[in-house]
């Protein structure tokens, strides 16, 4: 009988340490997806703004003229937008998609380029950026939502011509412009620069830098918190895109960006489609991220000059004390030394030259 009860007693215990180890995980598991979605949000449920002393201004493009537009995206929010040209003559509309933070004002080089080559310019201002809508991004994701609305809106609206659709997008927009196909396979061509196939890649390809191996662990729960909010266009990917559409696409990448590493994108294309003729794959050496279609020869200049001035100051721009001070002096130092017209035209000339006739043969 004390037998009897004292095995009893021992499965009993044994059922109570279970349950209790079960709970311990479940509870490292909860622990661990609240801190992956924490660290998520913390990157990109934010209003981004562009720095203003670098932004790029419409007069700084002799010409460019633009018409502004406001159309609603995914949850309502109204997204601001302008039609960019120059003189007559559009034979298509090229639809831009920015990259992450901040809005479309800092690729306007880029628009006055294919505005003054043949070309209407739609290009607008994603969820919570600048002119927009959103006190957060809220996700990756919403990069695709927002192209899928901006296509929308500039087919079906009524105000703009009616002309066969381009799309360029760099960083996220180059993730967004090739996922989007799946909604739109009516599209021409395409022209991705420094993209990623996937809205959570974004995450995982960055967060490398910062988490090492430890960024595996959070993938399943970024998957998830991301189809939770964004279903379809969380699931979606620039593969899917490509699949459901028989649109052009120019892939450009360079081997050296530590943003969004080349494997995540044009690298793993190339294994599918490198004999694909819709597939145009350009792979560049030491063009970085940020910049990968820009000639860098003032840039570098000015950073030179720009880093001499700031090691000379006589305070610690380190010290929180010196934020604001520091802040303000940087913004006075680019305005009174930032050569105008050198930054606002410094696009890889020769590059863009194989844009446009990239778009030129395809978008007809």
């Amino acid at each position: 009988m004390k037998k009897e009860k004292s095995k009893k007693s021992k499965k009993s215990v044994g059922k109570i340490l279970l349950t209790i180890f079960a709970c311990i995980i479940a509870l490292m598991i909860a622990g661990w997806w609240a801190l992956s979605v924490m660290i998520y949000d913390s990157i990109t449920n934010k209003r981004f703004e562009s720095y203003e002393p670098y932004t790029l201004r419409i007069d700084d493009f002799e010409g460019l003229s633009r018409k502004g537009y406001e159309f609603t995206s995914d949850k309502g929010q109204k997204l601001k937008g302008y039609l960019y040209s120059v003189g007559e003559g559009q034979h298509g509309i090229i639809v831009f998609a920015h990259g992450f933070g901040g809005g479309h004002n800092s690729y306007m080089d880029c628009v006055d380029y294919f505005a003054r080559n043949g070309y209407y310019v739609f290009a607008y201002d994603a969820t919570a950026c600048d002119e927009s809508e959103g006190e957060g991004v809220g996700g990756f994701p919403q990069g695709s939502a927002d192209l899928d609305h901006a296509i929308t809106f500039v087919e079906e609206s009524g105000n703009f011509p009616d002309l066969p659709v381009g799309l360029f997008g760099h960083s996220w927009g180059g993730y967004s412009v090739c996922s989007v196909l799946t909604f739109h396979p009516e599209v021409k061509a395409v022209i991705e620069c420094s993209g990623s196939n996937s809205s959570s890649d974004l995450f995982e390809g960055g967060g490398k830098h910062e988490a090492g191996d430890g960024i595996y662990t959070m993938m399943p729960f970024v998957k998830l918190h991301e189809w939770i909010y964004y279903g379809k266009y969380a699931t979606n990917t620039a593969m899917d895109g490509f699949a459901a559409s028989q649109a052009k696409i120019m892939i450009v990448h360079s081997a050296d960006d530590d943003v969004v590493p080349i494997e995540y994108g044009l690298d793993l294309y190339y294994q599918t489609y490198k004999n694909d003729p819709r597939f145009t794959f350009l792979r560049l050496e030491n063009s970085g991220h940020s910049s990968v279609y820009n000639d860098k020869t003032y840039s570098n200049e000015f950073n030179a000059e720009f880093d001499k001035w700031r090691d000379a100051l006589d305070y610690d721009i380190q010290a929180s004390e010196n934020k604001e001070r520091f802040a303000k002096d940087k913004a006075d130092y680019i305005h009174q030394h930032l050569d105008r017209a050198r930054f606002s035209h410094s696009l890889d000339q020769d590059l863009f030259a194989k844009f446009l006739a990239f778009y030129d043969a395809n978008v007809k």
